[in-house]
């Protein structure tokens, strides 16, 4: 079975000029917003680029390979594919700039993202998705009763700033939470902007409320936005989708199908299936069901409730989670206490299906970086 990887293989030998962008590209584009640039990227707004061969040099100047491989998350291998884009001609010299990251556990915010050309006259805006911090998963949540979150300001706030002055054609996207901030981007970006953007890639990112599916400024962008799913999709069918979305293969089982690297390739297209599978379909129904019969107060208190129980055990990431870690210690136990019935077995539903999916995932991460 082919990935990405193998795609680096296949087509890396190609400049974009040979091969025009298509949504593979677009993928390993998204993922590349996982790598920590930090003081490699040139700063958004500084006008200054590097090449990605050049940033790739710099970053495993910085970084021990061995150290890079006890890191235990799921997104532990995007250094790793870097380099391997960085020794193609498709991707080598792409200019890279607008590096911009930061993390605020206290506003609950997690947001990332670069710009990328890959010499077709266009801008591939790259939004960073939820790695597997407390904080990004949280914001996550927060989708469900807080419209916009925190990160979405920030990503329209980027893309009106960053690229105002350019004049190439405009791409986004990302992965994970990334994909729904390109969406959310383009839909906010300014008129001038929004006449340039050709495409907008949502790759398994959560959708958005009603009102603003329903909201005429969404509908405007709706033609240009292309939304790509694994078989058994569960982050990426939170909340609504108006759009198309494709369905693609994955090599993987469960939530881990959220891992990009899993999904299936051949040639220059994502080898695709007609539906999700069942046990994703009938999850996403029972959840759609739940949320949409809260009350957005309801809602809150039951993400408040949830992250309590989970930092309660003492865990920083998603990737710490396992069963007998958890207590329902002081202020989580008056939380919980505090639910209606149908909500406390919702989240015990929650709890036991994360701590069984993240032991499984853990196990393979774990396999995967000996």
């Amino acid at each position: 079975m082919a990935n990405i990887e193998d795609y680096l293989l296949w087509r890396g030998d190609l400049t974009f000029e040979q091969d025009e962008f298509n949504l593979v590209d677009n993928l390993i584009l998204a993922e590349l917003a996982y790598v920590d640039f930090k003081d490699i990227i040139p700063a958004a707004g500084s006008g200054e680029k590097i090449t990605l061969k050049q940033a790739c040099d710099d970053f495993f100047e910085l970084h021990d390979e061995e150290e890079l491989k006890l890191v235990k998350s799921f997104i532990w291998y995007a250094p790793f594919f870097m380099k391997k884009m960085a020794h193609t001609k498709r991707f080598a010299d792409m200019l890279l700039g607008n590096y911009a990251f930061h993390n605020n556990e206290e506003k609950q915010v997690q947001f990332g993202a670069f710009t990328a050309e890959p010499g077709d006259g266009s801008i591939y805006v790259s939004f960073m998705g939820t790695d597997d911090s407390l904080i990004g998963w949280k914001e996550d949540f927060n989708m469900s009763f807080i419209r916009p979150i925190p990160s979405q300001l920030e990503a329209a706030e980027y893309v009106n700033e960053t690229i105002k002055y350019s004049r190439r054609k405009i791409r986004l996207g990302g992965h994970s939470k990334g994909g729904n901030l390109a969406i959310y981007a383009a839909v906010k970006a300014k008129p001038s902007l929004k006449r340039r953007i050709i495409a907008v890639y949502n790759n398994d990112g959560p959708g958005f409320d009603r009102e603003m599916i329903e909201s005429e400024e969404y509908r405007q962008m709706l033609p240009k936005i292309k939304t790509i799913v694994p078989e058994h999709s569960v982050v990426g069918m939170l909340l609504e989708h108006e759009e198309k979305y494709m369905i693609v293969k994955s090599s993987q089982t469960g939530i881990m199908q959220h891992d990009a690297m899993s999904w299936q390739v051949c040639g220059n297209r994502f080898e695709t299936v007609k539906s999700v599978d069942r046990t994703s379909r009938m999850l996403n129904e029972a959840l759609s069901n739940w949320i949409n019969g809260l009350s957005r107060m309801q809602r809150s208190e039951f993400v408040e409730t949830l992250f309590a129980i989970i930092t309660s055990s003492g865990a920083v990431n998603l990737s710490d989670l396992s069963a007998d870690r958890f207590n329902f210690a002081g202020s989580a136990l008056k939380m919980y206490s505090s639910l209606d019935r149908e909500t406390k077995i919702m989240l015990r539903r929650m709890l036991k299906s994360l701590t069984g999916e993240f032991d499984k995932a853990r196990k393979m991460i774990n396999n995967k970086s000996k």
